[in-house]
């Protein structure tokens, strides 16, 4: 079974995460989760509250299930999988300051295999350097981390360039997975 690579830590959003994740299985694809350690992680509801009447210019974290990565970065090689899931919430923020994270990300990318990305996932793809040229999207909170990056941002729900499939937000799970999975099987 061809396994896909989801990067995960505290903080990584739920939706973003665990769609892709009980998805990918459905058409074939071992999920192996790794963070920068094999242990348990808490995932959180990453949200703006729509509650008009208490206003939040910033999403709001709340705490959700917890997962596990079975591996750890540093004991992954590239060669082993398929393609990669970058799920968002706030655990971009800090994974994409791993290494190994960051030699397994520009290795997958450079062997030419599928990337999906939504969210804030962004971050470490741009820190890998793995969208510079590329057309992507992500929520606008991170276009300047695209942009820095080397991308250019566009403000839709999913973007295809190549073998790189970003989206906004887990609003557009269901069709960043179609493209994602239909990339997968091509190859």
């Amino acid at each position: 079974m061809p396994r896909i690579l989801m990067p995960i830590g505290d903080g990584s959003e739920t939706l973003d995460t665990f769609y892709a994740y009980y998805r990918l299985p459905e058409d074939g694809f071992e999920v192996v989760t790794a963070g920068p350690e094999a242990r348990l992680y808490h995932t959180v509801q990453h949200e703006i509250p729509p509650n008009p009447d208490v206003p939040w210019d910033i999403t709001q974290e709340r705490p959700s299930y917890h997962l596990r990565a079975t591996a750890a970065f540093r004991d992954l090689r590239a060669e082993e999988f398929a393609g990669l899931f970058v799920s968002g919430g706030r655990a971009p923020e800090y994974l994409r300051y791993n290494k190994n994270l960051l030699r397994l990300t520009r290795e997958i990318a450079a062997a030419g295999k599928p990337i999906a990305c939504l969210c804030h996932g962004i971050e470490i793809l741009s820190a890998a350097d793995c969208v510079r040229g590329k057309r992507v999207t992500t929520v606008p909170k991170c276009a300047l981390d695209a942009e820095q990056g080397g991308a250019t941002y566009v403000d839709q729900p999913v973007v295809v360039d190549g073998l790189l499939v970003t989206a906004r937000g887990y609003q557009d799970n269901t069709e960043l997975l179609r493209e994602f999975i239909r990339l997968l099987k091509t190859r």
